[in-house]
């Protein structure tokens, strides 16, 4: 059975990467889905293949990331936007794909909109497909901050109890060094990846198994960190989930 990851962008899963090396390590099937396309085949192409490189770089076949939204019209920073479609493809993919032992996804935490989509969709599938057990991974969000401050790597206590993921040091090193591949977001992780490994030295990585329910929640109280950051009404996004829950009658909502 595979382990399947759901991702809004390719760099995603180097948030996960005591995950994936710990995948490795047991033999696991793992399999990485991403969901928002791109404006050009240039930037898709750059950075697919910087994923890819990253995946070699692990021991992981470079075929398991699959770009299924490319042509969806899930763009990034708008996934939200068009649901139905980014879905079908999730959708599709995960049936060739096979039998789910376990999804892990980016946690719906109010951090990036793309992200909380995909909490969504795989919140959903996972129901569809009798329940095998989600994982959420946390990115960042901006819980009790003011402006563009945030944490990364600090899962939102709304999100349950946290399961932790030793590592030896020399992971911790390896991991740390991977964020070379991702050439083309360098200014994105000159300020996410200080941030995260402060994080991680105080606390350690840690994943949250979903509550199907929280996709029906606000995040967190007070403003969310794409609302200040990105100008993105969480209202916006709430009305555009809804609209996609409100597709599928035939499936109950989460208890």
């Amino acid at each position: 059975m595979a382990v399947v990851y759901v991702f809004a962008h390719f760099d995603d899963e180097y948030a996960a990467l005591p995950l994936l090396l710990e995948g490795v390590r047991r033999g696991r099937d793992q399999h990485f889905l991403y969901v928002a396309d791109y404006p050009s085949d240039a930037v898709r192409e750059t950075r697919h293949a910087e994923t890819k490189a990253l995946m070699a770089h692990l021991g992981i076949e470079p075929r398991r990331a699959t770009h299924v939204g490319r042509g969806t019209g899930a763009f990034a920073g708008a996934v939200h936007l068009a649901l139905p479609q980014a879905y079908a493809a999730l959708e599709a993919a995960v049936a060739r794909i096979g039998p789910v032992e376990r999804f892990i996804v980016t946690a719906w935490e109010g951090g990036h909109m793309d992200h909380d989509a995909c909490a969504l969709m795989t919140s959903r599938l996972a129901r569809a497909l009798g329940n095998p057990p989600v994982e959420e991974i946390s990115l960042y969000n901006g819980l009790g901050l003011p402006g563009p401050l945030f944490r990364a790597g600090a899962p939102l206590p709304q999100n349950g109890p946290m399961r932790r993921i030793p590592s030896a040091p020399a992971d911790w090193l390896l991991w740390m060094l991977a964020v070379r591949f991702y050439r083309s977001q360098a200014t994105t992780w000159v300020g996410l990846w200080p941030t995260m490994f402060w994080t991680y030295a105080r606390r350690g990585f840690c994943v949250q198994r979903m509550e199907h329910a929280r996709v029906l929640e606000r995040p967190h109280p007070g403003p969310l960190l794409y609302e200040r950051r990105y100008k993105q009404p969480y209202e916006g996004v709430r009305a555009a989930a809804d609209d996609f829950l409100a597709r599928q009658p035939w499936l109950p909502r989460p208890d």
